[in-house]
Formats: structure tokens, C-alpha cells, sequence
């Protein structure tokens, strides 16, 4: 492990303790201008996340509706009533996204596999970064707003549904994450720049209640306006 890697996941509670859990799940809403430019506007307005912690799946709860649910796996989606009625299933759900740019429309699965493998990667970093296949890089620091931050490049394993391959993840002084660089293949290749902000601590672990995801322009620095996608955590659970 780096040093870096190394300083992020103690200033996180942890391996050791985040061992300790097999599972996270978080009441949270979802919003920002991707979810109307895409087509599906308020779809994650007011959900629960339910996701595991050493492999790749999650459910999410209340999806457009109180009564519906989906259940996550990189290789299957499935929408179902709360009873356990399949209302809609897709196999291989990435290969949907073949030919998508950016003012492609979606359909109710492609938000539902963006936003979940998406949340699935937040809630899991920077732990998720030590497990077998990911390669870390730190690179030079990066200078904003008058704080320096130490940046570390990630490769992610094929086996893993992310936005891309390679992501940058940056860490304060204390360890904390602060911004998070990458470009979405999903989306034709956008690149966008999250801000995370406002760690809460839930079972001796720390977790960032709110993120802004902005898109990213020249020289490095965000594009302040559209608020792309906004991510409000209210309560954070581990099992």
C-alpha cells in the first residue's frame, strides 16, 4: 500500500475496522441537472442504498416510487415491486450504453446502473482502492483555494463497474478525500470533477454526507455551473 493510500484509509477508520462490516446502507437523495438532461428527472430524489462492502451488488429502495426497488450486480439489473415482482430486467446492462454520447437520452436502467455502480464506488473508496487488481499512483500535489492536496491516480480491474479505468482521487492533509476526477465512458467520455464535503462519522468510520459533481474544463478546474450531480447523505448504517 502507498503512503498515501496508507494515510487515506486510516484517516477513514481504518482496514481493520471497515474489515469488521460487510455491508453500508444510506438514506440519500440524488439530484443535479443529469437526471432532467437524461430524461429521468427525480428518480433518486428520496431513496435508500443498501450495498455491499466485499463484493460488487446493491439494492436501492424507493425508486421513483415508495414500492420499487432494484437490485445490482455489474453483470444484471432488475426493477422490482417491494412484494418481489420483476417489473423490468436487463442482463449485461454496459452494453446498453454501446454508441452513447453525451445528449443521449436514457431509459429508466441506464440511470438506474449510472447511479448505481456510481454509489456503489463512494461509499466503498478509499478502502476499495487496497483490494487485489487496483493499481495506485500518487501524483504531483494540486494547489486550490489556498489548501494543497495530495492526489492519487487509481486503475481500476475490468472485473469492477465504474465510471472509467482511470480516476484521481484527492486527499487533504488529514487524509480526507476532497475531490474526485474522472471521465464517464458511459456518458461519451464527460469528464467531471466531485467535490466532497462534510464527513460524518457512522460506526467508528468516516463518511462524506455531501458531494457535488461539476463538469471539468481547462486547466484542471471546475466548470461551476451545471451542478451535474448533486448526492445528500442523511443517515449512514454499516452491518
Amino acid at each position: 500500500m502507498s503512503d498515501l493510500l496508507d494515510l487515506a484509509v486510516k484517516a477513514h477508520g481504518g482496514l481493520e475496522r471497515w474489515n469488521a462490516f460487510q455491508g453500508v446502507a444510506v438514506d440519500v437523495s440524488v439530484g443535479g441537472a443529469l437526471w432532467a438532461f437524461k430524461g429521468q428527472p427525480g428518480l433518486f430524489k428520496d431513496s435508500r442504498y443498501e450495498a455491499q462492502t466485499r463484493v460488487q451488488q446493491a439494492t436501492i429502495h424507493r425508486v421513483g416510487s415508495p414500492d420499487r426497488l432494484v437490485r445490482f450486480t455489474p453483470q444484471r439489473l432488475s426493477l422490482e415491486s417491494e412484494s418481489g415482482e420483476v417489473i423490468e430486467s436487463r442482463n449485461d446492462p454496459r452494453a446498453a450504453f454501446q454508441g452513447h454520447q453525451n445528449e443521449t437520452p436514457w431509459d429508466l436502467l441506464h440511470a438506474v446502473y449510472f447511479n448505481s455502480y456510481a454509489l456503489w464506488t463512494y461509499l466503498n473508496q478509499p478502502f476499495l482502492y487496497t483490494w487485489p487488481g487496483f493499481v495506485t499512483e500518487e501524483l504531483e500535489p494540486w494547489n486550490e483555494n489556498g489548501e494543497t492536496w495530495r492526489r492519487l491516480k487509481v486503475t481500476f480491474p475490468d472485473s469492477v463497474a465504474s465510471h472509467t479505468r482511470e480516476q484521481v482521487t484527492y486527499f487533504d492533509a488529514d487524509g480526507l478525500m476532497r475531490r474526485h476526477d474522472y471521465a464517464v465512458d458511459v456518458l461519451g467520455g464527460t469528464v467531471g470533477a466531485q467535490y466532497i464535503h462534510d464527513y460524518t462519522e457512522a460506526n467508528g468510520l468516516m463518511v462524506p454526507a455531501r458531494r457535488h459533481i461539476f463538469p471539468l474544463g481547462a486547466g484542471n478546474r471546475p466548470v461551476p455551473e451545471p451542478l451535474l450531480v448533486s448526492i445528500d447523505i442523511v443517515a449512514v448504517q454499516f452491518s
